[in-house]
């Protein structure tokens, strides 16, 4: 029996994880990917224009934004761990070994003293001690105790509410709202509401569903209780280097083709199946594809405009015409580099701005980096790498601006302000303009003096100053019931991308690789093949909460909300629950210690 031929419509992390899943599986593969240099899509690092080293050639890296790999990911560290890696000086096998953990997750206040807590479970005594100083510095930072006493019950009914409660009442229902930060203090918005999201980067507080991102906070928080597990991972170097360029050359080795800088237009259909996908090759010339079964891995607004030029597409599947809908849902969530003269940790791992007007994140890279070597790169003279995703363009100003409405050298500055006026606290001086040897705003945002690429995208209107070229989707509520999946009603077209139904819910790239290996397991049943299905995981909770996920349930089939109160026999069945959990508990505790121990 010949190979069945997949044709994938867009190279970043989804259409190369169906690749990966399908060359493994004994498919002819071939991947089309409209960016001319880099595969990878919006996980991509790159090679910073004009700061080629005179000497050497070598640039410095940027990226879209920084990566961030929570522990509770399972899908893309499971690629990743099927990706070999092979560097001279480097003990790392596979890309998976390229992750790191970082230490520490800090939320800085304007005019305030800086909030540090572990990111991980404490593995010493310094680390129990400074999760006790945390929790007497939240409890004393200006919250009122109703608001604290609030935040806990509105996080203990997330824990306790059953999956069907999650699954339709939350949906509808926005973190804003279920949190009540309308009704309380400035402090309670910023920094429990805004800034827990923020965490997630692909979140908003005020349009994100309680269903996302309440499942998603309660991930961060279960692994940071959890003994062993690193809740908040890194690579050791740009994301190219460590990830994406062995991966492209490991599925190319495997008889991927992989063709940079072709773009699809539309598909041609006869009768109610895909009969070829028009692209448009780099010269600027119109080629046809043909194949068994496509795959269409392209982000959401650029497919709604793929399917839309697609005559009688939604004939056969009227649901893909909610794709232009579901488009408005993206926002600019894009990265900017400060590369400094000094290698400045501002902290050792992630940093949430809770008061800044354009929810700023950031990171030292440096320090997880390892030798990276930035000497021979540039003007020689950069140490240091401050790292930051802006994740408000469009709704918040600043100095009376919004991100979007300034100058590049505007953005430059007055991200750099909203970080120097949550830093520079009580005397101490972390960052100074004098740090600065350059930066990079990242290269998706371009001038919008073309209205074509506005009109073309459909996202944004040919009167903003910048185009977005890579927007990223943000679940907003409601959003579920336009998301499709990876299916679809015609019998050779799949989708895989961070917008299809998935169980992390989520755009991100574990999103992407999971719709990804959705999209994959439809062909396998499609063909008949005999390969084995990708794994899909779900999300995990501690099964302590389990009777009173039972209780919620119960009343959730009833038509009745959730409650806080309890009846005494399942606090009564409680009690085994967790003396189970804390035995089981005690022993992972006492392993992670060990397995440290013995490192």
């Amino acid at each position: 029996m010949s190979k069945k031929k997949v044709i994938i419509l867009g190279g970043g992390v989804a259409g190369m994880s169906a690749a990966h899943e399908l060359i493994e599986r004994g498919f002819d593969v071939e991947v089309y990917e409209k960016n001319p240099i880099y595969p990878g899509g919006k996980a991509r690092s790159v090679e910073v224009e004009g700061t080629a080293s005179p000497t050497t050639g070598k640039s410095l890296p940027g990226e879209h934004g920084f990566r961030f790999f929570p522990g509770f990911y399972k899908h893309v560290t499971d690629t990743m761990k099927r990706i070999p890696f092979s560097e001279e000086g480097s003990s790392a096998k596979s890309c998976y070994d390229n992750l790191t953990p970082t230490h520490r997750i800090m939320m800085s206040r304007y005019g305030e003293p800086e909030l540090i807590t572990v990111a991980n479970f404490p593995r010493t005594w310094a680390e129990v001690r400074l999760l006790i100083k945390f929790i007497k510095d939240f409890e004393s930072c200006g919250l009122t105790k109703e608001e604290l006493s609030l935040f806990k019950t509105k996080v203990l009914q997330l824990m306790t509410s059953c999956k069907d409660r999650s699954k339709d009442e939350y949906e509808r229902l926005g973190w804003w709202e279920y949190m009540d930060a309308i009704d309380q203090s400035i402090l309670y918005q910023n920094l429990l509401v805004g800034g827990m999201v923020r965490t997630l980067v692909a979140a908003q507080a005020k349009s994100a569903s309680t269903k996302t991102g309440g499942t998603v906070f309660l991930q961060l928080l279960f692994n940071m209780a959890t003994p062993g597990m690193n809740t908040d991972r890194v690579l050791n170097g740009p994301t190219n280097e460590r990830w994406l360029a062995p991966w492209s050359e490991y599925l190319r080795s495997k008889g991927v083709k992989y063709y940079l800088g072709h773009e699809t237009i539309n598909f041609d259909l006869n009768k109610d199946s895909i009969k070829q996908v028009n692209i448009k090759a780099p010269n600027g010339n119109a080629l046809t594809v043909t194949g068994d079964y496509y795959i269409l891995a392209a982000p959401v607004e650029r497919a709604a405009v793929i399917t839309a030029k697609s005559t009688g597409l939604y004939d056969v599947d009227d649901t893909l015409s909610y794709l232009s809908d579901l488009a408005q849902s993206v926002s600019w969530m894009n990265g900017i580099q400060y590369y400094l003269n000094e290698d400045v940790v501002v902290s050792e791992g992630h940093v949430i701005y809770s008061d800044s007007e354009w929810a700023v994140t950031s990171i030292s890279q440096r320090q997880f980096w390892g030798k990276y070597d930035f000497s021979d790169r540039f003007n020689g003279k950069v140490k240091g790498i401050l790292s930051v995703d802006v994740s408000d363009w469009l709704h918040t100003t600043f100095d009376g601006k919004l991100a979007k409405d300034c100058t590049r050298h505007e953005i430059k500055v007055y991200v750099w302000e909203q970080m120097k006026k949550s830093l520079n606290v009580g005397g101490q001086v972390v960052l100074r303009d004098d740090m600065i040897e350059h930066y990079y705003i990242d290269s998706d945002i371009h001038d919008a003096d073309a209205a074509k690429l506005a009109l073309d995208s459909g996202n944004v209107a040919p009167t903003a100053k910048y185009f977005n070229m890579e927007p990223l989707l943000v679940n907003s509520v409601h959003s579920w019931t336009l998301r499709p999946e990876a299916r679809t009603n015609v019998p050779n077209l799949f989708l895989a991308s961070d917008y299809v139904r998935t169980n992390t819910d989520l755009a991100t790239m574990e999103g992407a690789n999971e719709a990804a290996r959705r999209a994959v397991n439809c062909i396998i049943d499609a063909s008949g093949s005999s390969e084995a299905y990708c794994k899909i995981w779900d999300y995990t909770q501690p099964w302590v909460f389990t009777p009173m996920k039972w209780y919620d349930a119960s009343r959730y089939r009833r038509g009745l909300p959730h409650s806080s109160s309890t009846p005494w026999y399942i606090k009564a069945l409680m009690v085994p629950f967790i003396i189970g959990y804390l035995i089981q508990f005690i022993f992972m505790a006492i392993g992670s210690l060990i397995f440290l121990k013995s490192r």
